[in-house]
């Protein structure tokens, strides 16, 4: 062996050594970002914390003016890092007339607190839980869907989803008394749920087949049309009969090209739900059940049903792998950040973030770098044009735009970025601001943000 080789060789040895003892045990699957050799550089954290909209969910049923949510039991949810609830309104009381005052003041009261405990809720509607029970006729139905408009309208910022509910048993568009499983009815009753819905939230379907029939279409949501009014657009899925084996209990009809168009669609739509029994000779392991989430992009998942999988997963040890890594999970990789700026100038900055959960976020988000002046603690914040929405698993999203200083006096600030909900009634509260996933940069200062820990003086 010549000297070239031997040092060639020693390089080689060198690389893998370090390479080795960067590597770092993680439960996420996901590749970790590339990582630009300048620049503020972030440590990712595998800590499990709550974020809005995302993880496990627990789900309340209650029938026609029953007993409302319990304020104490969701004030409790956060601390299990459950920031949403799927609430399922049973309306068995009116399947013939029109929703009663006490009942839509359940449900207003219930999405109050909501509110007031900082989560969001998926919304469902049905009539009956039974497979031989009976559903309300499209008149009904559309009923209504017009009398649930304001309380739609009035209480946007808290819903996340909706499921479309309404036929047959469960709401799962099985087994109509009223023959709303045609293909007419069930395009009248969706057109119907959107046209009530503010045009920001988005239904889910049970069936991907559902969907394409409706749309009569195969192609699945893209960047062409996501995030837009369009019917199509905002439609995504859910399946209440999660990783049973097969095709899911008739979730499937081609399991194979079915999965690939949730998948694709979910880079836009959201996809959540249950599991239930699993089929004879079938187990929904860690792995298996891993797959399929990275798959189809699940962002959330009851937590209460099927409790056999679930405890399993308490068992096998990665409940919590799944509790952290549902839905987005964003990170911040890099930044390159002034050192110095004037007053009523302009700064450059360019932030990188990774996702490494298993689906993006769905619903619009505002961006904002924060400057807090190291002396009197006051904040300055200016909004970025950056949509989180587009920081899809597995990628990265750079943010590089030229923020001004107008209005910020001249001093030491440390800087920060901050992501909230979109909705004035709760962008200033912590429980809707996302966390990234690093260490110690998280503050719950300001109403919630991540500390980029860079100072820049202004002068």
């Amino acid at each position: 062996m010549n000297k070239s080789t031997k040092n060639n060789s020693g390089i080689f040895l060198l690389i893998c050594l370090l390479f080795l003892m960067s590597c770092k045990k993680t439960t996420s699957t996901l590749p970790d970002p590339v990582i630009p050799v300048d620049g503020q550089v972030y440590a990712l954290s595998t800590d499990v914390f709550p974020n809005p909209e995302r993880g496990f969910v627990h789900t309340y049923p209650v029938y026609s003016e029953g007993a409302p949510l319990n304020a104490a039991t969701l004030a409790t949810l956060k601390a299990q890092n459950i920031t949403m609830v799927l609430r399922f309104f049973y309306l068995e009381n009116f399947k013939t007339t029109a929703i009663n005052a006490a009942e839509l003041q359940l449900i207003q009261n219930d999405l109050d607190k909501i509110r007031t405990a900082g989560l969001k809720a998926i919304l469902r509607f049905g009539y009956t839980d039974d497979i031989a029970g009976t559903d309300a006729s499209l008149a009904v139905v559309t009923q209504h869907l017009d009398q649930l408009k304001p309380i739609f309208e009035l209480n946007k910022d808290v819903i996340a989803f909706v499921q479309a509910g309404f036929i047959g048993a469960y709401g799962e568009w099985y087994y109509s008394s009223n023959g709303l499983t045609t293909v007419a009815n069930k395009t009248a009753v969706l057109n119907k749920l959107l046209a009530v819905l503010p045009s920001e939230i988005m239904v889910q379907v049970r069936t991907p087949l559902y969907k394409q029939t409706i749309f009569n279409t195969v192609i699945p949501v893209g960047s062409d049309i996501a995030y837009t009014a369009q019917n199509r657009a905002r439609v995504g899925h859910h399946n209440d009969c999660f990783l049973t084996g097969g095709d899911d209990y008739g979730t499937y009809s081609n399991i194979p090209v079915e999965k690939q168009f949730i998948s694709d669609e979910a880079l836009y739509v959201p996809v959540g739900g249950e599991t239930c029994p699993p089929s004879a000779g079938y187990s929904p392991t860690c792995t298996e059940a891993r797959k399929e989430m990275l798959l189809l992009r699940w962002t959330y998942l009851n937590v209460d049903y099927y409790p056999a999988t679930i405890n399993a997963w308490r068992n096998s040890g990665c409940f919590d792998e799944f509790q952290t890594y549902l839905g987005y999970r964003l990170a911040l990789v890099s930044a390159k950040l002034p050192d110095a700026g004037t007053v009523n100038g302009s700064v450059n900055i360019a932030v990188t973030i990774t996702n490494k959960g298993y689906a993006p976020l769905y619903n619009k988000k505002i961006s904002s770098l924060v400057f807090k002046n190291k002396t009197s603690g006051i904040f300055y914040s200016k909004q970025l044009l950056a949509d989180v929405r587009v920081c899809k698993p597995s990628t990265s999203l750079s943010i590089t735009e030229t923020v001004n200083l107008n209005s910020i006096p001249a001093g030491d600030y440390d800087m920060f970025i901050r992501i909230t909900d979109n909705a004035a009634s709760l962008k200033d509260r912590s429980a809707y601001s996302i966390r990234l996933a690093n260490t110690n940069t998280w503050t719950e200062d300001n109403n919630g943000m991540n500390d980029l820990k860079h100072t820049i003086k202004i002068q």
